[in-house]
């Protein structure tokens, strides 16, 4: 008996553990405008994946228009961006522990901030709690030449940059250690 109540934690960890990434996915996709992306890749051995609402531009007016200056933003459509790395990271200098979390940003004219959030299944950013964010860094907003009419995210080398309309957003991603 007591080897049995002794295995109780272990075989509810392990349910845990594999019931941890069906929750993480996003709801089906069929009947929403902004479809959901995932993008998945290895950075100095850290696999890191993204989830994300993809909306369209439609001819509106993005940076300061849909989406303001200066507002908590769900850098996406629907649910909140998540961000998954399989190993602790740095991000512009600061440790993020391994984990996933909501990607929030907040938009500016000449800079944005990064937030990555410990709630990461969260609906839109409506309830956006800065306590509960592990970390905000900032980033530059560069101007691409190519326009992107679905929102997206690339991983490419050692960064992660959010795409669309005509402006990338760009932040690096080092292992930790």
């Amino acid at each position: 008996m007591h080897k049995f109540r002794a295995t109780i934690p272990l075989i509810f960890t392990a349910l845990l553990v594999t019931a941890l990434p069906a929750l993480a996915q996003r709801a089906d996709d069929a009947d929403r405008a902004s479809k959901n992306g995932k993008v998945e890749g290895m950075i100095d051995g850290v696999t890191v994946t993204l989830e994300y609402g993809r909306p369209k531009v439609k001819g509106r007016t993005i940076w300061g228009g849909l989406v303001p200056y200066g507002q908590v933003w769900r850098t996406g459509a629907d649910e909140a961006t998540t961000i998954t790395f399989s190993a602790d990271v740095e991000i512009g200098g600061q440790k993020l522990a391994a984990g996933t979390y909501a990607l929030f940003t907040e938009p500016g004219e000449n800079e944005w901030t990064v937030i990555f959030n410990k709630v990461a299944q969260q609906w839109g950013a409506f309830r956006h709690d800065a306590g509960q964010d592990a970390l905000r860094v900032s980033a530059t907003p560069k101007t691409i030449g190519e326009h992107v009419e679905e929102k997206e995210f690339v991983i490419v080398d050692s960064w992660v940059a959010m795409q669309w309309e005509r402006l990338a957003v760009p932040f690096e991603v080092k292992k930790s250690g």
